[in-house]
């Protein structure tokens, strides 16, 4: 990466960012989810840094499973003491990242291209990325009726979630890559790429509208559930099978002034992540359970159990393949060569697995200068 700071260009900074601030205008920052029913204050805990509470945001979909499961079974509670953990969903980066710059949220659970763009649009100033959560869970599905090949993507009309999102690049510098032409900003090209939330896909691919869809999980398994048939593990394009699909973010002004809370947070992550691991079927269903408080609606087997199968769960951020999706992102024309420098502090987070007897993890060089 370059050694002097750049900005993103100005064309990148509306497709990443202003466009969907559309979504943000409609829904705001975010819903609050009840926490208040399934999780309670232990008696005689005290306030972590002297907080009455630490606002936590992330996105109902399984990708953010460790805050799904940290919510629903008292993880982030139970380190924070009698300081209130609060929750806030998002449907999308761009109203998460909105909502850390203005201090209505504290930390949160988050993409690798918002996290890309809040950091470079701010001049590196509003967000560190602190920990990891999970790698995986993207694919691409297709009508096996339209689609039998890798070949037969040419010339259709295929799905990502968002202009300028983690999938829309990964599925534009997948396309680039087979030699074919798209722009980015239109869509249009060897492949007609469709830009359409998450949940509308499944109905715009039952009604023939799109041809497959890049998404992530679960509405890669919807999609399945509907007759799709998976061409692609996005996994299967990177070494070791490993890429970050989901990070946590902080306030730089809140890891400053409040670094014990960040490592409560930091401790339940790294112990929700542990128990996850340890029971796979049992944080499956909690994660589930949270999705229904979150949305109204529980996933069902058919849906979860591959969506959940395909995910892998992780502390490590994995920092050396967000390097890489930000090239991507450069390659594709929606960037220009971002500064990272600096956008990780993974101080805390080697704190809390030395505690843990877990060897530390990688910044790989894009750590905050200490």
């Amino acid at each position: 990466m370059p050694a002097t700071r750049s900005t993103l260009v100005r064309r990148g900074a509306a497709v990443i960012a202003a466009l969907p601030l559309l979504a943000l205008a409609a829904c705001g920052y975010g819903s609050r989810a009840d926490d208040k029913d399934h999780v309670k204050i232990a008696a005689g805990a005290e306030k972590t840094d002297g907080l009455d509470h630490v606002r936590i945001g992330y996105f109902g979909n399984l990708t953010h499973a460790t805050a799904l499961v940290g919510n629903q079974k008292g993880f982030f509670q139970k380190e924070l003491g009698a300081t209130r953990a609060e929750y806030q969903v998002f449907n999308a980066g761009p109203s998460e990242i909105e909502a850390l710059n203005s201090g209505s949220i504290d930390i949160g659970w988050i993409g690798p291209s918002p996290a890309i763009n809040g950091y470079t649009k701010s001049g590196g100033r509003n967000l560190r990325i602190i920990g990891g959560s999970a790698s995986g869970g993207v694919k691409l599905v297709v009508d096996p009726k339209k689609i039998r090949s890798v070949e037969d993507v040419k010339g259709r009309r295929i799905a990502t979630p968002q202009l300028g999102n983690t999938q829309d690049v990964a599925f534009l510098n997948w396309v680039a890559d087979q030699g074919w032409k798209v722009d980015s900003q239109s869509g249009k090209g060897d492949v007609s790429v469709v830009r359409t939330d998450n949940k509308v896909i499944p109905d715009a691919y039952r009604s023939g509208s799109v041809d497959g869809a890049w998404v992530p999980e679960p509405t890669a398994s919807k999609l399945v559930a509907e007759g799709g048939r998976v061409l692609l593990d996005e996994s299967s394009l990177w070494p070791d099978k490993k890429f970050v699909i989901t990070n946590i973010i902080v306030r730089q002004s809140f890891l400053k002034e409040h670094p014990k809370a960040v490592e409560a947070v930091l401790r339940a992550s790294v112990e929700t992540n542990k128990w996850i691991n340890a029971h796979p079927d049992e944080a499956k269903a909690a994660a589930n359970r949270q999705l229904g408080i979150d949305s109204g609606k529980e996933l069902p087997a058919n849906v979860l159990d591959p969506a959940w199968k395909s995910l892998r769960i992780t502390d490590d951020p994995l920092a050396a393949t967000l390097d890489t999706e930000a090239r991507h992102a450069v390659k594709a024309g929606l960037l220009e060569h971002p500064e990272l420098d600096g956008i990780y502090d993974l101080t805390l987070l080697n704190k809390v697995l030395k505690a843990e007897g877990v060897p530390a993890v990688s910044d790989a060089g894009l750590g905050v200068a200490k």
